[in-house]
C-alpha cells in the first residue's frame, strides 16, 4: 500500500467517524449525510483542502472559515477552521453565522420567482406598474467639456425596465461603491442608505438618481434586487422577510436566516473578519448586522450559516422540490439558469462584468455557457454566485453537487472562489 493509498484509508475512516458524530447535531429536514467515497469524493483530496484552509488560517490570511460540500443530495464533507472572531479567539463552528450580502440575491430573485408563479407578477412587466418612482427615467452618458473634462449629459430613458432587467443585472441602475463614473459618483453622493430608509423609501431615493445605462442594453452589477425586493413587497402586501420567511426560509428550516441578528445567543454565532479586513468598496464597510435597521436589502443585506444555505441549493438543485415540498417549479429553475445576458439578447458586459469569461447571467446567478473558456473547472449549466464579505457558491447540477464556502474577509474573496473551485474539482472520483 502506498503512502497516498494509507493516507486515504486514515482520512475515509475519519470521515465516517465524523459523519456519525455530527448527524444528531441536525434536525431530521436537514441534508443527510454520506462519506465522501459514497458520492464518489476522494477522502484524501478533501483532506487537503482541510489542510489548506488551517494553514491559511495559521498565516493569518483569514481568521477562520465553513466549507460545506454535498453530492447526490447528501453532505459529504463539512468542516469549520480558525476562529469565529480573532479578537475574542472564540472559535469557528459549524452553525456559525455570516454576513452573505450578495448572496441574499437569489433568495430574493426565488421569492420573486414564487409570485411570477402565483401569476401576480410578470417579467417583462414595466416596473413602474409596481413603483411608479420609476416611471421616467433619465439616463447619465459621460460627454467631454470645452476642456476635456467629462461631465454628465443626463437624456430621457428609451424604454421602461422590466423586472426581468432587475433579475438579470440590466436595468440601468449601478453600485456607487466601485468603479469609476460620473454617475456612481452620484449614488455615492447621494448616500441613499443614510438615516435609516426603509424599504420603499430606498426605492424612492434611487428612482431620482440617473441610470448608468439605457435598461435592457448593459449587464451592470447594481442596486437591482434590492429594488426587486421592493416589489415582492407591493405585490405581496408583506415585508420582504416576512413574505421569504412565509414561503420559502421558513419551510426549509432556514432558521438562521435573515437580515439582522437581534438574538444574543445567536450574535455570539457571529462571525467577523479582522479589523484590517473591513471594507469592500468606496464608503463600504463590513455592517453590523447585530443593530437592527428598517432596510431589508433583498440585494445584500442577508446574514445565513453553511446548513441553512444548503437546504436552499438543495432545493434548486432538486429543481424547485425538497423533502417532497415544492417551492418552484422545474421549468422555473431552467428559465432562471439559462442565460439571460447575452449578445443575442442585445446585451453586452459593462466594463465590470463580474460574471467573468465563460459565464452568462440568469436570474440571480452567474451561469455557465460551456465548460471551456473559464479559467476554473465546471461544467457548462453550472451557476453561481458571492458576497462581498466573501461567501461563495455554486451549483453543479451534471455533477449533482453544490459547494458552499463561508468566509468573512473582503479582501480574500476572490483568491478563495479560484482555489476552493480547483481543490473540489480536483476530488472528483468521477
Amino acid at each position: 500500500m502506498t503512502n497516498f493509498q494509507s493516507h486515504a484509508k486514515h482520512l475515509a475512516k475519519h470521515f465516517a467517524v465524523t459523519a456519525a458524530l455530527v448527524l444528531p447535531l441536525f434536525a431530521a429536514a436537514e441534508l443527510p449525510r454520506a462519506t465522501p467515497e459514497q458520492v464518489d469524493l476522494s477522502s484524501a483530496r478533501l483532506g487537503m483542502i482541510t489542510e489548506t484552509l488551517k494553514a491559511d488560517v495559521a498565516a493569518n490570511k483569514i481568521p477562520g472559515a465553513v466549507l460545506l460540500i454535498a453530492r447526490r443530495g447528501k453532505v459529504a464533507y463539512f468542516e469549520s477552521v480558525g476562529k469565529l472572531d480573532a479578537a475574542s479567539n472564540a472559535p469557528m463552528g459549524k452553525d456559525s453565522i455570516f454576513r452573505i450580502y450578495s448572496m441574499s440575491k437569489p433568495i430574493t430573485t426565488v421569492a420573486a420567482m414564487m409570485l411570477v408563479e402565483d401569476g401576480k407578477l410578470k417579467l417583462d412587466d414595466p416596473i413602474a406598474l409596481y413603483l411608479p418612482e420609476f416611471a421616467k427615467m433619465t439616463v447619465g452618458v459621460e460627454k467631454p467639456d470645452a476642456s476635456g473634462q467629462p461631465i454628465l449629459e443626463i437624456v430621457p430613458a428609451r424604454r421602461a425596465i422590466t423586472v426581468q432587467d432587475l433579475m438579470r443585472h440590466t436595468s440601468g441602475l449601478t453600485y456607487g461603491f466601485f468603479g469609476p463614473g460620473l454617475v456612481k459618483k452620484a449614488y455615492n453622493d447621494a448616500n441613499v442608505s443614510a438615516d435609516d430608509p426603509d424599504n420603499a423609501q430606498f426605492s424612492q431615493r434611487i428612482a431620482k438618481l440617473p441610470l448608468a445605462y439605457q435598461p435592457g442594453t448593459t449587464w451592470d452589477y447594481s442596486y437591482s434586487t434590492d429594488i426587486l425586493g421592493r416589489i415582492v413587497e407591493v405585490v405581496s402586501g408583506k415585508s420582504l422577510l416576512a413574505f421569504e420567511k412565509e414561503r420559502l426560509l421558513d419551510p426549509l428550516g432556514m432558521a438562521d436566516t435573515s437580515f439582522y441578528v437581534t438574538d444574543a445567543a445567536k450574535q455570539k454565532r457571529l462571525a467577523e473578519p479582522f479589523a484590517t479586513d473591513r471594507n469592500f468598496g468606496v464608503n463600504a464597510d463590513i455592517s453590523d448586522p447585530r443593530v437592527a435597521r428598517k432596510l431589508e436589502a433583498g440585494g445584500g443585506g442577508m446574514v445565513s450559516t453553511a446548513t441553512d444555505y444548503a437546504q436552499f441549493l438543495q432545493m434548486l438543485l432538486g429543481g424547485g422540490t425538497l423533502d417532497g415540498k415544492r417551492y418552484l417549479g422545474p421549468a422555473t429553475i431552467r428559465q432562471m439558469t439559462a442565460d439571460h445576458a447575452n449578445a443575442g439578447a442585445g446585451i453586452v458586459p459593462g466594463p465590470l462584468y463580474l460574471p467573468g469569461a465563460g459565464y452568462g447571467f440568469g436570474l440571480g446567478f452567474a451561469v455557465r455557457r460551456a465548460t471551456g473558456e473559464a479559467p476554473v473547472p465546471g461544467e457548462a449549466g453550472e451557476y453561481y454566485w458571492g458576497g462581498a464579505g466573501g461567501t461563495y457558491m455554486w451549483v453543479d447540477p451534471k455533477s449533482d453537487m453544490f459547494v458552499i464556502f463561508m468566509v468573512q474577509s473582503p479582501k480574500q474573496r476572490l483568491y478563495y472562489r479560484s482555489v476552493i473551485r480547483n481543490m473540489v474539482y480536483a476530488a472528483l472520483l468521477k
